[in-house]
């Protein structure tokens, strides 16, 4: 078995380092297995020194060159040869407990892809309740979170990756296509209850409220146009760390 970690970066040279070091000792619960690991940075188009760290941490480095989520991922997962691919976050933490309860869904054989609940390391009080109910929507309907997400590489490609139109909500497009294939085989996709994933509270200072409620107001009236346009999305995509 060989899994394929791959993280998508855009001007991340901060904390990449930090999640690099977290990946490396998270993957010793699969080298107790025996599993081969390779570790692929997608960097997209960053302005600071994300390839340079990525490489020094001794991660594999791809460049993509368009600013968009959903193609850096793309970008990673063409060069991965790995039985499965995981999905971390630049800004996420994934610990030994995790990849080990992971690693026992794919052992099981009836998993296709999933992903687990999530936990900030500094969250404010509006986002402790947001991300209150995001775990329970995803455990719920099984909605893995963009975070960290794992799928077979064979249905992965099978079904063309993530859509490149999207600037935000790829993953949720990504497991509704990956459903119809789990059926087929008699799979599930799963959301795992524990343990969590702990990603970086960030955003949460970084943009006001008034950005994000703009932003669901705006997907509230034009949904499909919103996630099809990068400036509409800039939380994800104006470089602010």
């Amino acid at each position: 078995m060989k899994i394929s970690i791959i993280i998508p970066a855009y001007n991340e040279a901060k904390l990449l380092g930090g999640t690099l070091r977290a990946v490396r000792q998270a993957c010793t619960a699969l080298e107790r297995r025996g599993w081969a690991i390779e570790t692929i940075v997608c960097d997209n188009n960053s302005a600071d020194e994300t390839a340079q760290v990525a490489a020094a941490a001794g991660a594999r480095v791809v460049f993509e060159p368009v600013n968009q989520i959903g193609r850096a991922r793309n970008s990673g997962a063409r060069v991965a040869t790995g039985d499965w691919l995981w999905f971390v976050d630049a800004d996420s933490w994934p610990d030994e407990t995790l990849f080990d309860a992971v690693a026992s869904c794919i052992v099981f054989g009836r998993v296709l892809a999933g992903g687990c609940r999530l936990r900030m390391d500094r969250p404010t009080g509006p986002g402790r309740v947001a991300l209150a109910i995001w775990n329970l929507a995803s455990c719920l309907g099984r909605w893995p979170a963009g975070a960290f997400l794992f799928v077979e590489a064979w249905a992965f490609r099978e079904i063309g990756g993530f859509d490149e139109r999207l600037y935000v909500g790829e993953e949720i497009d990504l497991v509704r296509r990956l459903r119809a294939q789990a059926r087929a085989r008699g799979q599930r996709i799963v959301v795992l209850w524990h343990p969590y994933l702990l990603t970086s509270a960030r955003k949460l200072y970084l943009y006001t409220f008034s950005e994000y409620l703009r932003f669901g107001l705006r997907m509230l009236c034009h949904a499909r146009k919103t996630v099809r346009n990068r400036e509409t999305c800039h939380v994800w995509y104006d470089g602010r760390r």
